[in-house]
C-alpha cells in the first residue's frame, strides 16, 4: 500500500469515527463505545493490547501472522477511537512518526527523560 493508500484509510476512519460521536449508542459499536465513555475505550485498547502481543508469540512459534495482521487491526481501530475521543486525528500520530526520522531511537528517548 502507498503512503496516500495508508493516509487515505486513516482519514475516512477518522471521518467515520467523528461522524459516529453523536450518534444514538445503539446505531454502532463506535457509537456505543463514545456512550461507554473513555475508561471503556481505554479498556478496549489495553484488551487489543494483549491480545496482539499474544497473537505475536504464537506467530513467532507457528510461521502464521494472519491472526497477528487481525489483532493489530483491532488494536490501531481501538487506539483510532481513543485518539477521536480526546479530539486528535491520526495525522497527529503520522506528524509525530514523520518528526522522529533520522533521530536515534536512542536518543529521541533519552530527550523524554530529561524533559520529566
Amino acid at each position: 500500500m502507498s503512503d496516500t493508500g495508508m493516509t487515505d484509510t486513516l482519514n475516512r476512519l477518522a471521518e467515520v469515527l467523528e461522524s459516529r460521536k453523536g450518534a444514538a449508542a445503539d446505531s454502532s459499536y463506535v457509537a456505543s463505545l463514545y456512550h461507554k465513555g473513555l475508561n471503556k475505550i481505554l479498556e478496549k485498547v489495553g484488551e487489543e493490547s494483549v491480545e496482539t502481543i499474544l497473537a505475536a508469540k504464537d506467530a513467532a512459534a507457528s510461521g502464521d501472522c494472519s491472526e497477528l495482521i487481525y489483532e493489530t487491526a483491532d488494536l490501531w481501530f481501538h487506539s483510532l477511537v481513543m485518539l477521536a475521543a480526546l479530539g486528535q486525528h491520526p495525522q497527529a500520530v503520522l506528524d509525530e512518526l514523520d518528526r522522529r526520522f533520522g533521530l536515534s531511537g536512542h536518543a529521541e528517548k533519552a530527550a523524554r527523560s530529561d524533559a520529566n
